[in-house]
């Protein structure tokens, strides 16, 4: 029964072992993941024109560094939490075990005490011819071999619960080294946290000075989206009202979309969303209102474009100086905006991630690479936001 209950707190402190260092391993996976995008955003700033000259482009990028950068401070605050929970818990289970081993120590050399007395009063010998009968000798016997290995058994607890006494040492020391990293890690961040803060605002001062003129640049530009977009929605439009009935194969790509909401792969390989959905107020202007039909992405110069779900091409047309290619899936449509060079053409049938173009870089735009990704379900236009994977 001791055993029993022996092996039952094993199997808890196993299992709470196990807990902590799968917290621990996704939290370390989550800053991974963090440093990641923002060694792309390194790059993307560094692909912008290398002057001081403040621009919505570096002010953007900044700003989304920033924000990853608190993600990864934030990521790597819960990693000391955890740590020092974690290092808790070793110590108090180290002190369990040397406790342990205290009272095995103490009850073996109690036993070593009482054999070696029993010892001195006969041998082993005449306690076996000593026996009255056979029956008795035959008990005496067994009852010697039960207690010589007794005896083993406690030597051996001993020296098990000696080499669990060292593992938890290591442990904790490894513990202490992952912790005293990821606050110098930790402080590192902060630093330059501190310092992308302080270039945002005097970027945003800058930006501020120029209000007048860059406002209506921006109106500009909105313009120049808002007739672009008009034409995508012609273009569908179009398409939808031919009213042709849907293969089986089309309804089941309509089905395999539909059922990926929320799980679509992004329709770059690496990037992060400059512009959001729907309306908003523009980050500096405060008189200026952004009304996105789609979801941009921003990634590096010589990034390309891939579909996000298998379907044909149905559109690649000329937008301006891009191209915008529109790929059915079904009763839905996905629309890529910003595209230099074409990779595909009008009835190609695509598979999901493949490359359908380069992603033009904008060199009156501070070599902005950006793409802007449109969901259609027939004539309706759908949040992009919530059909990608997060």
């Amino acid at each position: 029964m001791r055993v029993q209950r022996l092996h039952i707190v094993l199997y808890l402190l196993l299992a709470a072992v196990c807990i902590s260092a799968q917290d621990l391993k996704e939290l370390q996976a989550q800053q991974k993941k963090y440093a990641e995008e923002l060694e792309n955003t390194g790059k993307m700033i560094s692909q912008t024109k290398q002057n001081e000259k403040a621009t919505e482009n570096k002010l953007n990028l900044i700003g989304q560094d920033i924000r990853t950068r608190k993600k990864l401070i934030n990521s790597i605050n819960q990693e000391l939490v955890a740590l020092d929970k974690e290092q808790n818990r070793l110590q108090n289970e180290q002190s369990r075990l040397e406790a342990e081993l205290d009272s095995l120590k103490r009850d073996y050399a109690n036993l070593v005490q009482l054999t070696h007395y029993a010892d001195m009063q006969q041998s082993p010998l005449l306690f076996l011819l000593s026996a009255k009968d056979f029956n008795q000798l035959f008990r005496r016997i067994r009852y010697m071999r039960e207690f010589a290995a007794y005896r083993q058994e406690q030597v051996e607890r001993i020296e098990n619960i000696k080499a669990d006494i060292q593992i938890q040492s290591n442990l904790i020391q490894d513990n202490r080294k992952e912790k005293d990293n990821a606050l110098k890690t930790q402080q590192r961040e902060r630093d330059q946290l501190a310092r992308n803060e302080r270039k945002q605002k005097a970027m945003l001062q800058d930006l501020k000075k120029k209000e007048k003129e860059l406002t209506a640049k921006q109106k500009q530009q909105q313009k120049k989206i808002d007739e672009l977009n008009k034409q995508i929605e012609k273009a569908i439009a179009k398409q939808v009202d031919r009213k042709q009935q849907l293969t089986k194969e089309q309804e089941l790509i309509a089905g395999g979309f539909a059922a990926n909401k929320g799980r679509l792969p992004w329709p770059v390989e690496k990037g992060f969303i400059s512009g959001h959905y729907g309306k908003h107020q523009h980050p500096v202007y405060e008189n200026v209102t952004i009304n996105n039909k789609g979801v941009y992405i921003q990634t590096t110069a010589g990034s390309n474009a891939r579909v996000v779900y298998e379907g044909e091409v149905t559109t690649c047309m000329v937008m301006g100086s891009t191209y915008a290619i529109i790929v059915q899936h079904g009763n839905y449509r996905t629309v890529y905006t910003g595209i230099q060079t074409p990779a595909v053409k009008p009835g190609d049938k695509v598979k999901a991630k493949q490359n359908i173009g380069k992603i033009a870089s904008n060199p009156d735009d501070d070599n902005k690479t950006e793409l802007q990704f449109q969901v259609w379900e027939d004539r309706t236009l759908l949040n992009p936001e919530l059909w990608l994977a997060q």
